[in-house]
C-alpha cells in the first residue's frame, strides 16, 4: 500500500513536540511546526501558531495529511475539529476524558484517522495491556500502572514535573473510570494506594484518571476488574491530598499547578516505570502474564532527551508510522488497545522501547 501521509503538522513544541517532529523527520515525513511562541533549535520548519485562530490553523494546515497535537489538553478540541472538517489525520497525546469523548462523537463521520491518546497513558500502557490480555482464553482482571519519576527524588513529594503541571493536576482530581466487580464505575483519584516493587525499588500506586483511555468501554462485560493507577515513591499520595484537597487548592487548578511546578522543577535524570498484570484462563488453568519496564534518559541525534520525553513522542509517532503504512485504520476512530503490539515496536520509532 502506499504512503498516505506525506506531510505532519505537530502542533506544541515544547519537550515533547519538538522531539515528536524531530522523530517524524528521521522517518521520513515532511514536518513543518507550530506554536504559540517561536522556537529556536528545531530540525523542522515552524511558524508561531495560535490555534484558537482558525484560519489559522486552517492555513496552517493545507497540504498536510496528518496532524499531531502535543498541546495541553485543553487545546486540543480545536485542532482535532479542524483535521476533521479537512480529512485530515488527527493525533495527540491526551489523557483528558471528555476530549476523548468529543473526538468520539466525530469519528462515525470522519473521513480520516482520529487517533487521540497516544502517549505513554492512555497509549504505550493500554496498547502492552492489551496484548498480554490477547494471551487468554478468557480475562479476570487487567490492571495498568505507569510512573514518571525523577531518578534521585528529593522532598517529600518525591517528583519533578517533567511535563505538563496542568495535566498532572488533571489527572489527580478528576474521577478515574474503572470495572470494578464487572461492573464500569467511577471512582476518586488519590485513593485506593497499593505497593509495587519494580526491580528492587519500592513505588506506591493509586487512582488517577484518563489512564484507561477507552479501554473501559472495550471491555466492559468481559472482565471483572480493570483499573489504571500512577505509580509514584512512597508518600507521594498523602502529601498530594492534603496539598489539594486538605488545604483546598482543587478549588484552584491553575495556582495548583504554579505551586507545584515551582516545588518540585524538571531534572535531567527521570525514569519511567511501567507495569501490566493480566490475570485469567490459559488451557483452563487460571495464570498471570506481566510486563515490567524501566526507561531511562537516552541519545538521539545527539541530544539526550529525558525518559518522560522520548517514550511519549516515539508512541505517538508509531502510531503515525503505523497509518501511513495501512496496519491502521485510515479513517474514523482509533482505540490504542486496538493497536497490535508486535508491528508497533517494529516501526523505526516503536523500536526505540526495545533499544533502550
Amino acid at each position: 500500500m502506499s504512503n498516505i501521509i506525506d506531510k505532519v503538522l505537530v502542533v506544541g513544541l515544547g519537550k515533547v513536540g519538538s522531539l515528536v517532529g524531530t522523530l517524524l523527520k528521521r522517518s521520513g515525513f515532511e514536518v513543518h511546526g507550530g506554536d504559540a511562541r517561536p522556537v529556536d533549535g528545531l530540525t523542522f520548519s515552524s511558524q508561531v501558531l495560535d490555534v484558537s485562530d482558525a484560519a489559522a490553523l486552517g492555513k496552517a494546515l493545507e497540504g498536510c495529511q496528518g496532524v499531531v497535537s502535543c498541546l495541553p489538553y485543553r487545546f486540543n478540541l480545536p485542532v482535532a475539529q479542524a483535521a476533521f472538517d479537512r480529512g485530515v489525520h488527527y493525533f495527540d497525546l491526551t489523557e483528558d476524558v471528555p476530549t476523548t469523548n468529543a473526538i468520539l462523537e466525530m469519528a462515525p463521520a470522519a473521513k480520516s484517522a482520529l487517533a487521540p491518546q497516544c502517549g505513554l497513558a492512555p497509549g504505550f500502557i493500554g496498547i502492552v495491556g492489551a496484548d498480554l490480555a490477547s494471551r487468554f482464553e478468557s480475562v479476570r482482571s487487567i490492571e495498568l500502572r505507569v510512573g514518571a519519576l525523577p531518578e534521585h527524588p528529593s522532598g517529600e513529594l518525591g517528583y519533578s514535573f517533567t511535563w505538563s503541571s496542568a495535566g498532572v493536576i488533571n489527572e489527580y482530581l478528576n474521577d478515574c473510570e474503572v470495572i470494578a466487580r464487572g461492573e464500569r464505575a467511577l471512582v476518586p483519584s488519590l485513593e485506593a494506594v497499593e505497593k509495587v516493587f519494580i526491580g528492587g525499588m519500592e513505588l506506591e500506586a493509586f487512582t488517577t484518571s484518563g489512564g484507561l483511555g477507552t479501554m473501559c468501554e472495550t471491555w466492559q462485560g468481559k472482565v471483572e476488574t480493570l483499573n489504571y493507577k500512577t505509580m509514584r515513591y512512597p508518600g507521594h499520595c498523602h502529601q498530594m491530598n492534603f496539598f489539594l484537597n486538605e488545604l483546598g487548592m482543587y478549588r484552584d487548578r491553575e495556582e495548583a499547578a504554579r505551586i507545584l511546578t515551582e516545588a518540585c522543577p524538571a531534572v535531567r535524570e527521570d525514569v519511567v516505570y511501567v507495569h501490566a498484570a493480566v490475570e485469567g484462563r490459559i488451557n483452563g488453568e487460571l495464570q498471570r502474564e506481566e510486563f515490567t519496564g524501566q526507561y531511562r534518559p537516552i541519545v538521539i541525534d545527539g541530544v539526550e532527551w529525558r525518559a518522560i520525553s522520548w517514550t511519549t513522542a516515539c508512541s505517538v509517532a508509531a502510531v503515525v508510522e503505523m497509518v501511513n503504512e495501512g496496519q491502521l485504520p485510515d479513517h474514523g476512530f482509533i482505540k490504542q488497545e486496538e493497536i497490535p503490539l508486535a508491528p508497533y515496536l517494529a516501526t523505526a520509532n516503536g523500536s526505540l522501547y526495545q533499544s533502550s
